[in-house]
């Protein structure tokens, strides 16, 4: 696929995703699953990386399976994989079924309430059969799997392609919630048919290998390079850098505060730098006074408040002569990860790419 390029001179800043390094993400992860299917995970616009883009570049290296959070999302990804099979998480309401059926999308059916409707819809759409096997949120409860399923028509049987749940310590391999949601996702589905696809691991779970992997995975965040054994090195290829704009150097003459609330100081003498990004465009306002950009590949902390559109970033250990020659600050990129930049943050390398604004250009460079 040919490198798609969205720029603007005006933009606040520049957000490169490297498609090949997502393609080789997926073939790493599947290779270690094999011989399991391994699907793809590109809810929330592809983890805020634009689905179009990676939706095509990983249909191209061969996944087929993708999955989504919203019929919506269904909806617009089907217009961009005809041929592909979507399976959407989130509930499906009565009045979504009908379009998911003309869609062709699988609906995940999570409680009896749902069951209910979709069994009484006429032509319902294939369906991924969801149960809890201990984080607590959506699901039917795992022990009423086996009999369910033997409570269901053939016809009804050959419309489940899936029985599926989700763990909740997986970054953590020697948490004891694993083996307990193992055991009790193969108990529940030990009634069921060998063919049938059974997921349970996500990108975490992948790692954990064995009988984690069943014979369907569904890997996310680390398509996207984000690390998903944070006890170790990341495995996965770096896939965004995010520069944004230089817009001022200010050399203080006298002592000031910086930004919303004077919560910060400068001294006299100091270098402050404002960047042309904030809260709205995903640098989380959690990063006031603790982040680091990198400017001239050397960390510039930030300083004061992160507002909506700006951050100051404080520069007065930097070379006047690099300074002045230089045009972007480093957000995401060799010298700090999404996942750096979000332990600065307090949250997630997950909540810093889904949080990334619209404002920013972006290019789209390595897809093969």
């Amino acid at each position: 696929m040919a490198a798609t390029t969205l720029t603007s001179n005006q933009a606040s800043g520049v957000l490169t995703v490297d498609l090949a390094a997502i393609q080789a993400n997926w073939k790493l992860l599947a290779s270690l699953s094999n011989p399991a299917e391994t699907g793809a995970v590109v809810k929330s616009n592809a983890y805020g990386l634009g689905i179009t883009q990676v939706a095509q570049s990983l249909w191209e290296i061969g996944a087929r399976r993708f999955y989504v959070a919203q019929i919506d999302e269904g909806l617009e990804l089907r217009q961009i994989l005809p041929n592909a099979e979507i399976v959407v998480l989130s509930p499906t309401l009565p009045e979504g079924l009908k379009a998911a059926t003309a869609a062709e999308l699988v609906v995940t059916l999570n409680n009896e309430e749902a069951l209910g409707y979709w069994k009484e819809t006429i032509n319902p759409p294939k369906a991924n059969l969801h149960f809890d096997t201990g984080i607590t949120r959506l699901g039917f409860d795992d022990t009423s799997i086996d009999g369910m399923w033997r409570d269901l028509s053939s016809e009804e049987q050959s419309k489940v392609e899936e029985f599926s749940s989700h763990l909740a310590c997986a970054d953590e391999p020697s948490h004891h919630m694993n083996k307990i949601q193992l055991d009790r996702f193969e108990k529940a589905t030990s009634g069921i048919p060998s063919a049938m696809r059974r997921s349970l691991a996500n990108s975490s779970g992948i790692f954990m290998g064995g009988s984690f992997l069943q014979n369907s995975v569904r890997p996310g965040m680390a398509l996207y390079g984000l690390n998903p054994t944070p006890d170790r090195l990341n495995p996965m290829q770096r896939v965004v850098t995010l520069n944004v704009r230089i817009l001022q150097i200010r050399r203080l003459t006298r002592q000031e505060s910086v930004g919303y609330g004077a919560t910060a100081i400068a001294k006299a003498g100091s270098v402050i730098a404002t960047l042309g990004a904030g809260y709205a465009d995903g640098l989380t306002r959690s990063l006031s006074g603790v982040g680091n950009v990198f400017i001239c590949n050397e960390p510039a902390p930030i300083i004061g408040r992160v507002s909506m559109d700006l951050i100051a970033v404080d520069v007065s250990h930097i070379p006047e002569r690099l300074l002045d020659k230089t045009t972007y600050a480093e957000i995401i990129g060799e010298k700090q990860s999404a996942d750096e930049l979000a332990t600065s943050a307090g949250t997630i390398g997950y909540e810093i790419l889904t949080s990334i604004g619209r404002r920013y250009a972006r290019n789209y460079e390595g897809a093969i």
